[in-house]
């Protein structure tokens, strides 16, 4: 009956591990709240910076804020190791708010994304809090890549709606989408040689005109300030005054630029991600409070694999974001499994010196799991990256405690005492050191369960250490009597 329990329990607590959710990092509980605004990518730094203070307005008056720091342009400097750190870009702006406290950053954050919404509706916008661990960014990614730029924006498209489709996917983007409107200048070359005039000497008047050209440097204190030359602000914003600007020839005549030049009136893309090489356009989405990156992507998974399998051969969809982060980092810990369990099966085998043995110890290493999914599944703690270390780290604990006790009934069979008499003496000697040592591991746990990076690491210890404990004094033994035939001794008169 201990054996068949012991089973059942074990069976059990596997086939719940589906119940727990699942996360790589938790948030960072420091104060900070980063605020991302991006605009259409063919909007100009000026709108940003617009943007910018409007947001800057919204933050000056709240009580929840001891002061913000906005970047236009481009994201925060790294002031904090595990920042997802953003390429500059014309329409991109970031703001790092500091809340007074905790409480007041989860004030902040409801706010902030109820003020994005109503008051910034041109913007996709983020509010999120630091993150521990290695940067993700949107924690629901699919990357879609393929050889027509076209042909992935459709499919892009396709599987944003598949996304959208979920309630706990929220503010489903796109890394790049928005073509931008542009004129393209054809030059007559026939035309151009004729007035003497080369394409090096018309892209350096036209740069001059529209950028400006550098004509020499002032000295401020120990710095050189250029000079820059450049048309008006009438002359360059306008494009009717395009055809009329007029190009200085070697011989000190001016022509307009119309006369050897035509204009097109053009769309393409400010900007391209690739990946391999091929171009790659990522559907990024956020996931709404309470809710796990990971249980967002299980539920759209049957979606994404229907839309993936009706693509042409040439055309991907490849999850990113947070699930991909995750399993990068348990593969590489998974992948010293190996190593590991062949270094413990070693050192047991030389400690142990019998298969049968080594075997009893082998089959109690598992049961913590048993406690593992119990105090996770009742402090609500998720299993991430942090708990599985530390259920590997269980595993080595319990069996330390299985060879002891092994060792110890050897010990007093080996003065002569039968089987049952020799495992109910050394589970007697044993109880004490071995609770004691658990107990201890597990009031010593105490003060970091609460936190946020360590407390699903302390709880999966804290209930697997337990539970094995208490089974390794019940189950083991009764193992062992199973395996070597050990009978109860009958009292006298019985």
């Amino acid at each position: 009956m201990t054996i068949a329990s012991t089973i059942i329990l074990f069976v059990a607590s596997f086939l719940a591990l589906p119940l727990i959710a699942r996360q790589f990092f938790p948030s960072s509980d420091r104060p900070e709240l980063l605020v991302d605004l991006s605009l259409p990518q063919n909007a100009s730094i000026y709108a940003s910076e617009s943007l910018a203070d409007r947001f800057d307005e919204i933050l000056k008056n709240d009580p929840d804020v001891a002061h913000w720091s906005t970047y236009v342009g481009r994201g925060a400097i790294r002031f904090y190791l595990p920042l997802n750190v953003q390429l500059p870009n014309n329409f991109f702006s970031q703001a790092v708010v500091v809340a007074k406290d905790v409480a007041a950053r989860k004030r902040l954050h409801a706010k902030l994304e109820k003020v994005l919404a109503d008051d910034f509706p041109s913007a996709v916008s983020r509010v999120y809090p630091l993150e521990l661990g290695p940067p993700v960014g949107w924690p629901v990614q699919y990357r879609v890549s393929g050889v027509d730029l076209s042909e992935v924006r459709e499919i892009a498209a396709k599987l944003a709606q598949v996304v959208a489709k979920n309630p706990q996917a929220i503010k489903v983007n796109f890394d790049w989408m928005e073509p931008a409107r542009e004129v393209r200048i054809r030059i007559d070359q026939d035309e151009a040689r004729l007035l003497g005039l080369s394409s090096q000497a018309i892209a350096s008047v036209l740069n001059t005109v529209m950028s400006g050209a550098s004509v020499t440097q002032l000295r401020d204190d120990i710095y050189l300030v250029d000079v820059i030359v450049r048309a008006t602000d009438e002359q360059r914003v306008s494009l009717a005054t395009l055809p009329t600007l007029q190009v200085p020839l070697p011989n000190g005549r001016t022509v307009p630029l119309s006369q050897f030049a035509t204009f097109e009136f053009e769309q393409d893309y400010p900007l391209i991600w690739r990946r391999d090489r091929e171009p790659t356009l990522t559907v990024q989405a956020d996931v709404a409070g309470g809710t796990l990156p990971a249980t967002v992507v299980e539920e759209l998974s049957p979606g994404v694999e229907a839309l993936a399998k009706s693509l042409p051969p040439s055309y991907s969809i490849e999850a990113g974001g947070t699930v991909e982060e995750s399993a990068k980092s348990q593969a590489s810990v998974v992948a010293m499994v190996p190593i590991m369990l062949l270094t413990m099966l070693t050192i047991l085998m030389i400690e142990l010196r019998s298969f049968q043995r080594l075997f009893l110890v082998l089959t109690v290493g598992p049961l913590g799991l048993i406690g593992v999914v119990a105090a996770l599944l009742l402090s609500g703690k998720p299993l991430g990256f942090v708990a599985i270390l530390g259920v590997l780290a269980l595993l080595g604990i319990i069996t330390k405690n299985a060879v002891i006790l092994i060792g110890q009934i050897e010990a007093e069979r080996s003065q002569g005492k039968d089987v049952w008499r020799a495992v109910v003496d050394a589970s007697g000697a044993r109880f004490r050191p071995i609770m004691l040592t658990a107990v201890s591991t597990v009031l010593g746990l105490i003060p970091i369960a609460p936190t946020v990076f360590w407390g699903p690491m302390a709880f999966a210890i804290m209930g697997g250490l337990l539970v094995a404990t208490i089974l390794t004094l019940v189950f083991l033994p009764t193992l062992y009597l199973t395996w070597f035939g050990g009978k109860e001794e009958q009292l006298p008169g019985t």
